[in-house]
């Protein structure tokens, strides 16, 4: 088990409004034809529009993944920036459809039983981090301060929260005569962002303090942290995996461009403006919100929707 030391002073209420969600991830690959083999054919995610520059992908006309086009090389191993973007699935059927796709296409997956949630992990041809999550946040909670480990079930025991996913299980779901699908339904959203950091504690403050979410914990040991809105598990979460000395994509390069946070209305968007100045993070202002890089130099776009 990953024990966890207190979190008394990481643990806090959210000061975003529970109504705010995350909004279009832009992400850049190198070559148009691998990228939609994943991102549409194994994902699931509708092409909603595309030029010169950019695929639009999504479901129905709610665009959730930005492909920019261009990028000359593949993302480079231990650098800042996405670990994966979270598409979160309404249900436990729709988790199981998109397996079958990625079997189907002998792409490699990696399904593990969070307990509060189950999560496949893949990658498209650059390595833009992908997970597919189902949450499940009646099967247990994540660990209190002081408990000594991540996550508990319901009864009280304990749980790794890296488990495999019982893949004859999850596959039951699609019953004796599946019918399979080609794209994800219907309230499937981004659900959380994961990101590279250089520093736990600084990657804290910035979005505790600054963006407002809601602080869950740090684990020193397995060094991620995690923020939340209402929902478990988590809305943002952030590792140190690549290093201290990890630095931002090289130019020409595929990886994270920018991701989205929208905000319910201008009077929580001046809210947030006031909070980074509290800490003393610089933002643009710009027509839509604000945009604002945390101290990675991993960049929000904030807008209200």
């Amino acid at each position: 088990m990953i024990t966890v030391e207190s979190q008394r002073a990481v643990r806090s209420a959210p000061t975003l409004p529970l109504t705010t969600t995350l909004g279009p991830a832009r992400l850049a690959v190198t070559k148009r034809d691998q990228a939609l083999f994943v991102w549409r054919d194994v994902v699931g995610l509708d092409l909603i529009a595309e030029d010169a520059e950019a695929v639009h992908l999504g479901v129905g006309t709610k665009e959730l993944i930005t492909l920019e086009l261009g990028a000359s090389h593949p993302v480079l191993d231990h650098s800042l920036g996405l670990y994966h973007v979270a598409i979160h699935v309404p249900t436990r059927a729709d988790l199981a459809q998109m397996v079958v796709r990625a079997l189907q296409r002998r792409v490699r997956i990696s399904p593990t039983d969070h307990l509060v949630s189950e999560a496949v992990y893949l990658w498209d041809a650059d390595n833009n981090g992908i997970e597919i999550t189902f949450e499940t946040p009646w099967r247990g909670r994540i660990g209190e301060a002081d408990e000594g480990v991540y996550v508990r079930t319901l009864d009280g025991s304990p749980h790794s929260g890296r488990e495999p996913i019982d893949l004859d299980d999850l596959l039951a779901e699609l019953g004796p005569t599946p019918v399979l699908q080609a794209a994800m339904p219907a309230g499937t959203r981004i659900g959380h962002i994961h990101l590279h950091v250089n520093d736990l504690d600084r990657a804290m403050a910035f979005y505790r303090d600054g963006i407002g979410f809601g602080g869950l914990f740090i684990m020193r040991r397995f060094g991620m942290g995690d923020l939340g809105l209402d929902y478990t598990p988590h809305a943002l979460a952030f590792n140190v995996w690549a290093g201290p000395n990890a630095k931002q994509q090289p130019d020409g390069h595929a990886g994270l461009r920018w991701f989205g946070i929208v905000v319910p209305d201008a009077a929580s968007l001046d809210a947030m403006k006031a909070r980074l100045r509290a800490i003393g993070a610089a933002f643009d202002e710009t027509n839509a919100g604000l945009e604002v890089r945390d101290p990675a130099g991993n960049l929000a776009r904030v807008s209200v929707g």
